[in-house]
Parts: structure tokens; sequence; C-alpha cells
């Protein structure tokens, strides 16, 4: 990071907020949820700031309380996440793109394909974040199973991924020939089988898209649980994690690091998320939550920590946690575009004025924005 030794930071984007009453506010844009053009801004505005990555969140239904009544004032539209990321990867050329797929109702196949096509869109700067869904309500979408305990929806999401990261390597980086004067396109010898078999997939493999840019497009993981750090140690890349304080930042990541302890190559980045409410004074973002809550008729409550405050007092908390050894922060703003525009302009200037924040792109790739290696293939002789 141009000798920084800051956090890193990324940015999830969901609707016009994280807050179900944003949507509300004056300066939201819910006419534009569903225009390329909404998210492109979005994006921008964070490459602006030099922010490692954005992600995308999407599900398969509807987002409803407890007594599954759909409500009706909350944004319950939604893109699918891959798509907005390929739409936005021409409009961008640093930031990275990191598109929500839930695994437990989607095949590896074509997940492959459309995250290489994505990393081949955006010049290597894709990954996935691979989400397992326990709802009953998504699993009654499809009909042809019904909801599995806990473990064994891991177990399948384990096998998924890996069946994904295999496919990605059945092309060999130089596959390709292009030949005209030989008439061969493609070196078939370096075209691999992947002939993988499980309890969840069956796949022969190869692919149909070549090894993507980056070999392995980034994977990362949102984890709560035990089971959930263990699948993030056995395959991915990065892992989103939830503590409540900085007590139990240090208490996951011993956590994470047990779960990783017989992981070889790259270590496994972790980001605290965080849900922030941000403006100029303290009890100026206090009183905003407390009026999008009376909005909303509850109170906002989160897997992940709430934070209300000022940018140089969440600056303050980055700093404080990212010294217990995590890797940065996946901010969630909980209102579009007041608290992104607070994390750009007023955050990352405080963390720049500290020493703490990239003012420069260092690297092409996702990847290589956070300093992981481009793994050689498993198939290369």
């Amino acid at each position: 990071m141009t000798g920084v030794t800051g956090p890193r930071l990324a940015v999830a984007l969901d609707g016009t907020g994280w807050h179900p009453a944003a949507w509300r506010e004056p300066e939201a844009r819910p006419g534009d949820v569903l225009t390329a053009g909404y998210w492109a801004d979005l994006v921008r505005q964070a490459e602006a700031a030099r922010l490692d990555f954005v992600t995308f969140e999407d599900f398969l239904s509807l987002r409803t309380p407890s007594d599954s009544t759909v409500r009706t004032d909350v944004v319950q539209t939604r893109l699918d996440a891959v798509l907005i990321a390929s739409r936005v990867a021409p409009l961008t050329s640093h930031i990275g793109l990191v598109p929500t797929t839930v695994v437990t109702h989607t095949e590896p196949f074509h997940a492959a394909k459309a995250i290489a096509t994505l990393d081949y869109v955006s010049s290597g700067r894709a990954g996935i974040r691979a989400q397992v869904s326990g709802s009953a309500e998504e699993f009654r979408h499809f009909g042809r199973r019904e909801p599995e305990g806990v473990d064994a929806l891991f177990d399948e999401a384990a096998d998924y991924l890996e069946v994904l990261r295999r496919l990605w390597d059945s092309w060999e980086d130089d596959a390709e020939i292009r030949d005209v004067a030989t008439g061969r396109f493609i070196d078939r010898d370096k075209l691999h089988y992947i002939d993988f078999e499980g309890r969840w997939f069956s796949v022969k493999g190869p692919s149909i898209t070549p090894r993507p840019p980056q070999g392995q497009p980034l994977v990362a993981a949102l984890a709560h649980i035990p089971v959930a750090y263990r699948l993030a140690a056995r395959q991915a890349d990065l892992v989103y994690v939830t503590p409540a304080d900085r007590a139990g930042s240090a208490s996951i990541l011993a956590e994470v690091q047990e779960a990783q302890a017989a992981r070889t190559g790259d270590s496994l980045h972790v980001f605290a998320d965080l849900v922030v409410f941000l403006d100029e004074t303290a009890q100026a973002a206090a009183d905003r939550k407390a009026r999008l809550d009376e909005r909303a008729g509850a109170e906002f409550t989160s897997d992940a920590h709430i934070f209300t405050g000022t940018p140089a007092e969440l600056a303050d908390l980055l700093l404080d946690w990212h010294a217990t050894g995590l890797s940065g922060f996946r901010l969630r703003p909980a209102a579009l575009p007041h608290d992104l525009t607070a994390i750009t302009d007023g955050l990352v200037p405080e963390l720049r004025s500290r020493g703490a924040f990239r003012t420069g792109y260092e690297a092409p790739t996702l990847r290589g924005l956070l300093g992981l290696s481009r793994p050689a293939n498993r198939y290369a002789a």
C-alpha cells in the first residue's frame, strides 16, 4: 500500500443502504436502483477514494420478518449481483468487484463461467462471495429438496468451491494457441477433466471459459460460527467476520487462526463488517439513526457492529481493531449515498492524514491489491 500499514477498506453495497428506511431519505435514489447508472455511480465513487473493493449483496427471496409477511415499506427489488458487477466493470479500472452468489441453489459450473467472465471483463478484478442459504422460503423456490442441517449446508458449499476452483484451473494459462497457419486454436493437452465426484456434485469438466486473468478470482465468505470459519479456512481467500467489539475481534481471530492451522499458501484475510451511520457530530449520527428507526417502526439491528459517530471516531475504532490482527474492514453504509460519501470524503482523508490508507492503487488486479499471489495451475505439468 505504498508504504502504508493501515487497514484495507471495502464497501458493501445493498439497495439504498443497509437500514430498511434508507430509501425514504431525501438524498436516496430508490427510483434508480434498477438502473446500471445507479450502481456505476456508487462504485466509481468508491474507486475515486481508492477503496480495495466493493461487494454486491444478493438473495433469492424477499426480505421478510419472522412471521413471514411481506413488508411493503422496504426495498424488495433486486438485480442479479454478478450481472451488476459485469455491467459496472468496463466503467471502472482499478477497484475490485465481488458479487454474492447463493451457492446452495446454483450450479458451480455456471458460477465458474460467470465469475471467470467477470474477471475477463474487469481485467483481473473479480471475486465471488459464496453465500450459504438455509432459508425454507428459498428452498421452496427450487422445489428439488428440503433444507438440511447447518453442517451439511457448509460441507456442500466447500465442495461447490472446490469444483469452482478446479474448473478455473481446467484450462492451463497457455491453452489457447490461436495459430491460423496450422488451424489450431487450442492445445487440447492443456485442457483437463476435473472428474469431481461428491455427495452433491458430479462434474467432469473442463470449463468452456479459459483460465481467468487472476488464475483464481478472489473467493470470500461471511462467517459467524465455527463451521463457517472452517469453510473459509478451507476454501476462501478472505472471510468477513462480525465482532461486537475489540475483544470480540481478538477472540474471532483466534478461532479463524485455529481453523486455518493446516492451510498452505497465502494466509486468509480477515475483514470485520460494520454498519456505519456517519455525520459531522456523533449526536447528528445518533439522531439520524433514531429518525430512520422511527420510520421503520423498529430499532435497527444487525449481525454486525453498528457504529454511529464521526469519520474521525470511526478511524479511531478501525485502527484500534486493526491492531488485533484484522486485515481490514467491510463497511456497510446505512444510507446511500450519505454514508458512502462520509466514507470516501471523510473517513478516507482522515486515515490518510494518519498515514493509514493508500493514495493510489498499487496493483492492477484484486489479488494484487490484497497482496495475494497468482496461484499455480494444479493441472499444469
